[in-house]
């Protein structure tokens, strides 16, 4: 067998570069040659993380199939979303913690997927079943990615398991849970020093919603006015974006760590708008929407939108 590629998805967060991280190291652990890459740069968040915890950055690939045959996915399953060479490669397994969409494989293989916060979360009860000990550092990452996508244990995708293991995984990697995790989320809200298509692509993911293409991203900020003050410059890139690419709609999430609460940028099609709209009891007015307490996307805008489109 070929060496195992372990990659997260397009447009990497904290989760899916250290998810790849860790996979890969329990899969050699157990005897699987298996590297992690990514697919994109780490974000200013992720790196801190990284750095603080003595790693390097995946090497970023934009195609698998000309150095393996072979990949492990960990944080998405969603074909557009992943690899565009993915149809080339077979698949060795999947560890996810979100919606299963178009995806499919000509033989059976390992699939996880949890309804948890986080995808480190379920890597966390891998190392336990395969009796494999964490590194204090490898730990500090998974904690890291917990931190981030659950919002420091506030987002609604929180669960008790969540909370349990970010307890634990702090304990082995040495910080204080509440002090690292303040550090974390706030080194990745500054927006004074990103372009516009930072801010609005930089954290994007790609849903098929009926016959439409809609295009999500988030930019967690401490004051949302950082890019209110930029919006037109948003709605213009989030515009050039959805014709270069072919998205129905483009929704921007600017979420307020402190506050827990979003608002939302829109552009797209005239009759996707109103459903946007009423998918959060809201009105879209001059492209923009108020989202208060939304923070996740995973399941607080996806199935919503989803439903509302679809149905």
């Amino acid at each position: 067998m070929s060496k195992v590629l372990v990659f997260g998805h397009k447009n990497p967060d904290t989760d899916a570069i250290t998810s790849a991280i860790a996979y890969a190291y329990l899969l050699s652990e157990q005897g699987v040659e298996a590297e992690p890459v990514a697919l994109g740069e780490a974000n200013e968040e992720t790196a801190y993380a990284l750095d603080q915890f003595g790693y390097e950055a995946p090497r970023v690939v934009t195609t698998v199939a000309d150095e393996t045959d072979i990949v492990a996915l960990v944080d998405h399953n969603e074909a557009q979303q992943s690899v565009d060479d993915r149809d080339k490669v077979s698949i060795h397994s999947v560890v996810d913690h979100h919606r299963i969409a178009n995806f499919e494989t000509a033989d059976p293989i390992f699939y996880l997927a949890r309804p948890f916060g986080c995808t480190q979360t379920i890597l966390y009860g891998l190392f336990q079943e395969a009796g494999i000990d964490i590194p204090e550092k490898l730990a500090g990452l998974m904690l890291s990615a917990i931190i981030s996508d659950t919002l420091l244990l506030k987002s609604p995708t929180t669960t008790d398991r969540d909370k349990e293991v970010a307890a634990k995984l702090a304990e082995l990697a040495g910080v204080n849970l509440d002090d690292y995790g303040i550090a974390l989320l706030k080194s990745g809200t500054n927006v004074d020093n990103k372009d516009a298509e930072e801010i609005v692509d930089g954290d994007a993911k790609s849903f098929d919603m009926g016959d439409y293409k809609v295009r999500i991203g988030q930019i967690n900020v401490v004051d949302i006015d950082d890019v209110l003050n930029r919006k037109d410059e948003m709605l213009e890139k989030m515009q050039g974006l959805s014709i270069d690419n072919g998205y129905d709609t483009f929704l921007l999430i600017v979420t307020n760590i402190l506050t827990n609460d979003s608002e939302g940028l829109v552009v797209g099609k005239e009759e996707l708008l109103p459903y946007v709209g009423q998918a959060f009891d809201a009105e879209v007015n001059d492209s923009q929407l108020p989202m208060p307490g939304v923070v996740s996307r995973k399941k607080q805008v996806v199935p919503v939108l989803t439903a509302k489109i679809e149905g």
